[in-house]
């Protein structure tokens, strides 16, 4: 559904209460009952009422009476919810053109009252994969209910607090402006992505800054473990940014060696495959494959460690790990749910 921010100037403080009320009701409630959304709004002689169906005619909530008569968020909702407190905060004034859309996130182009230009990125974690997440539930743990707002926000905390950490130690990523719920603003940056290349100008070393970039994660405490053309923009210049970090772990990770060669080999083969340029064959590269033991051994800082001071705990990563490790047909099953 397309974000038609132009809503918001119908939308009363008091929609926006009864709006934070479905929210705070879903946290224990997948359809949150209209008695319970009267009493956390705190509006008196039918305010809610009258909202809710103020909500439901621009599509920022849904109604279910098939066990009883209760609403529940869909995406626009959330959207709408995050959007107001960065709007609140000086951070926007404008959302402007859709600029990407993946499997579970969605980029718009937003700009702030000096006319600045950033990307706001919309975590949808729940989108394609709410049917086989629910049968796999284990791993939530305690939570007697589950919801996409909470993998989204997760999602969104976890690449706000990696990208944060990654930018102040130097590394090519957006620089992180600011994040609510499942929204991250960021600094909008030069290029596009790597997979729409089909050739280069130096592609060795453009390779090779690629394994450079994975070495010194690694060197870090970290392993993207989606690194590929998908996620680095590259500029005319053949400079090299890296996106998306929602499934980054630790260099202690169980399956740590697994994940970086994996990182290694999609590169490898992208290169070979698309742009016609085999490492292997390339006697003036230093060498084809780094070396996770190598670079683990040249660790100078764990920002894994650090990262747990950031908000971003080891159940958040537990739980989106267990997501994110479901077979990707799996993860792409569809729902109704959050729509």
């Amino acid at each position: 559904m397309k974000l038609d921010v132009n809503i918001l100037r119908y939308l009363s403080k008091d929609d926006f209460r009864v709006l934070t009320a479905v929210e705070m009701g879903q946290k224990n409630h997948q359809i949150v009952p209209l008695p319970l959304i009267d009493s956390i709004s705190g509006l008196k002689h039918g305010g809610a009422y009258k909202c809710l169906r103020e909500l439901l005619k621009h599509k920022l909530v849904h109604h279910d009476g098939s066990r009883y008569d209760g609403y529940r968020l869909t995406y626009m909702g959330y959207d709408f919810l995050a959007l107001r407190v960065l709007l609140n905060r000086g951070h926007i004034c404008g959302v402007g053109r859709m600029i990407g859309m993946g499997k579970e996130s969605d980029i718009y182009e937003v700009s702030n009252e000096e006319g600045e230009v950033f990307a706001l990125k919309l975590h949808r974690l729940g989108r394609t994969s709410f049917k086989a997440v629910k049968s796999k539930r284990d791993y939530v743990g305690k939570r007697t209910s589950f919801s996409w707002l909470y993998l989204s926000r997760l999602a969104a905390l976890k690449e706000f607090s990696f990208m944060q950490a990654l930018w102040d130690n130097g590394f090519p990523v957006p620089q992180p402006i600011d994040h609510n719920r499942h929204a991250v603003l960021m600094t909008l940056v030069e290029g596009h992505t790597m997979v729409q290349v089909n050739k280069m100008a130096n592609p060795g070393q453009v390779y090779l800054t690629c394994m450079e970039l994975i070495s010194r994660l690694a060197s870090k405490g970290l392993i993207h473990c989606d690194f590929n053309e998908f996620n680095l923009l590259i500029t005319e210049d053949e400079e090299i940014t890296l996106i998306d970090f929602p499934q980054m772990v630790s260099v202690s990770h169980a399956n740590a060696q697994d994940m970086f060669d994996r990182d290694v080999e999609c590169i490898i083969k992208f290169f070979s495959k698309k742009i016609g340029y085999s490492p292997e064959m390339d006697p003036a590269l230093p060498y084809v494959r780094p070396s996770l033991q190598d670079a683990v051994a040249n660790l100078d800082e764990k920002l894994d460690v650090g990262l747990a001071a950031s908000g971003f705990k080891k159940k958040h990563q537990e739980h989106l790990e267990a997501f994110l490790a479901q077979p990707r047909e799996d993860r792409e099953s569809s729902s109704s749910e959050g729509e």
